[in-house]
Order: structure tokens, then C-alpha cells, then sequence
């Protein structure tokens, strides 16, 4: 699958595969998918979970193979169809559809946040919509559909506990991040490292605009010592914010740490174009702390 997006920099756009299971319509930020490969048969695993199907072995790779219509409450899934595999928070995972449709070129800023009538903003499993053509696709929470069959591979926020006791601090920190499940884990997890100084944003606009506002009002200084951004945000994306703050004089000075479950070889090229100072993987919350330590010169 050929893609030119990833070459592009800060433009505040992805691409989204649109897929079908059961009828209906989803999508998937294209930076996620490694391969789209015809169905085959998997190995079940003894006391999985209901959604895990079984495993198999492409290319002597062994990938766990998740039922996507089970996930979504519409009943198991039958043999035939596609397997989506998937790259991201160090995680190779298949997901069973029915059918891939296409991809869309979409900005962030047409992708409508789903309301409290549409899903729970800790329950729900979707992170978008967005209307083409008259159609309505849903754009699904993947980390957090995979983190409901195993916690164990979303935030180690244990890895706090191995840093030890820690003086308190006041440093600034601002954090943009959309989901505010992950957003309460990382700003908890941050305030146990001792930082209790948070500004919490939940897109990458409304971090651009605090940071515009202290820039104008001439407190900058004082009131954002350092920027956490993930990178997949309606409105405005990480690396749309990272490009922002580093190619204006006024704020480049601020460090960014970009914290997303994209951070792969393809996105780090891209990051570091944009001028990020360090990029890792959402599992990593110790590294992120210890990394915060030393860009803050702790």
C-alpha cells in the first residue's frame, strides 16, 4: 500500500483506511497498518480472550489475530474476509474485517470528536467520525480496543514506582492529548514523579493557543517550561503543534517530547524534521519521566 502522507511535514492531515465489518463503516489512521493481507486460518489460544481468535504465522512472524465483529458487539466473525496488521505501541496485532473499502485524505480538523450521546469518553472505543460522500465512518480506538483484551500493554504506569521517592516540583508542563482516559493516567503518573504543575490541553489547537497567549502576554517563560503532544488529535495533530512551536522564535526554545503509540522508525524521520526533541512510545511512561528529567535538567 503506497502512501504519501507520512512524507509530508506538519500538514495537519492523515489518511485513514475505510473497512467494513458487518455491514458498516470504520477507519484507521493509515500510519498503523504494516499490511492488508487476505484471511487465513489461526490457531486458537486455550483461555483467550472472546476477542482474540488465535494466532498465525505469516512470514515465520507469529501475530496474535483479533475478531473485529466481536470487539464491536456484533457477533464472531467467519472464515474468509481480511486481516488488517497493525504496528503501533510496539505491538503487531491482526484485526479480522470483512472488507477494505479505500483510503480517504482527510485534515484533522474535519474529524468530528464523538459526543457523550455517541460514546463515553472512557468507554468508547471510537476516536472519530468523519463524513465522505454522505457517508458516515467511524474511526476506531485501537490502542484502547487492544488494551481492553490486555491492560498489560497500555500504560506501565508501575514503572513510576522504580524511580523512587521524588521531590516535588512546580515546573510547567503542558500536555496535548484528546483521550481523557490517557490523559488522567499520564497527568497522575507525572504528578507521582513529583510534577505537579500541569496544564492539560485536549487537542493540539487549544495547546498552540495557550502557548500563544502566554507567548503574547509575555509570560512564556514562566508558564510552559515543556510540551507533551500526541500525535493523532482532531482539529490540530502533534506534529501540526510540534511545527508550530518550533518554527516560531518566540517559543523553538520550549522542548517537545512527542508521546504516541506511532512512534516508529517512518514517524521518528518525521518528527525529528519537525524539530521534536525526543519522541517515544506510550508504554514507556518511566522513560518519559526520566527524559522529562533531563530536557528540564532536573
Amino acid at each position: 500500500m503506497e502512501t504519501k502522507i507520512l512524507l509530508e511535514n506538519g500538514t495537519n492531515e492523515l489518511e485513514v483506511l475505510e473497512f467494513v465489518v458487518d455491514g458498516n463503516s470504520y477507519g484507521i489512521n493509515v500510519a498503523k497498518i504494516r499490511e492488508i493481507i487476505t484471511y487465513s486460518p489461526v490457531t486458537p489460544v486455550p483461555n483467550a480472550h472472546p476477542s482474540v481468535e488465535g494466532i498465525f504465522m505469516p512470514r515465520d512472524a507469529m501475530i496474535t489475530a483479533i475478531d473485529l465483529r466481536n470487539c464491536l458487539q456484533r457477533g464472531q466473525s467467519h472464515p474468509g474476509g481480511l486481516f488488517i496488521i497493525t504496528s503501533f505501541n510496539k505491538l503487531d496485532i491482526a484485526f479480522h474485517v470483512d472488507a477494505v473499502i479505500g483510503i480517504h485524505r482527510v485534515s484533522w480538523v474535519d474529524i468530528i470528536k464523538p459526543g457523550a450521546t455517541v460514546t463515553s469518553a472512557e468507554d468508547g472505543i471510537s476516536t472519530g467520525i468523519i463524513k465522505i460522500d454522505g457517508k458516515i465512518i467511524i474511526i476506531l480506538d485501537f490502542e484502547k480496543i487492544i488494551t481492553d483484551i490486555n491492560p498489560e500493554t497500555g500504560l506501565k504506569v508501575t514503572e513510576i514506582d522504580a524511580l523512587g521517592a521524588r521531590e516535588n516540583t512546580e515546573v510547567p508542563i503542558l500536555i496535548a492529548e484528546d483521550s481523557s482516559l490517557l490523559r488522567k493516567l499520564i497527568i497522575d503518573s507525572l504528578k507521582k514523579a513529583g510534577y505537579d504543575n500541569i496544564i492539560k490541553a485536549e487537542n493540539g489547537e487549544e495547546a498552540w493557543e495557550y502557548i500563544v497567549k502566554c507567548r503574547d502576554a509575555g509570560t512564556l517563560d514562566k508558564e510552559v517550561h515543556l510540551l507533551i503532544t500526541d500525535i493523532e488529535m482532531p482539529i490540530m495533530d502533534g506534529h501540526r503543534l510540534t511545527k508550530l512551536v518550533k518554527s516560531d522564535d518566540a517559543t523553538k526554545h520550549i522542548p517537545v517530547i512527542i508521546f504516541s503509540s506511532l512512534v516508529n522508525e517512518e514517524m521518528k524521520r518525521k518528527g525529528e524534521d519537525l524539530g521534536a526533541d525526543a519522541q517515544l512510545s506510550k508504554p514507556e511512561i518511566g522513560n518519559l519521566v526520566k527524559v522529562i528529567d533531563k530536557l528540564l535538567a532536573r
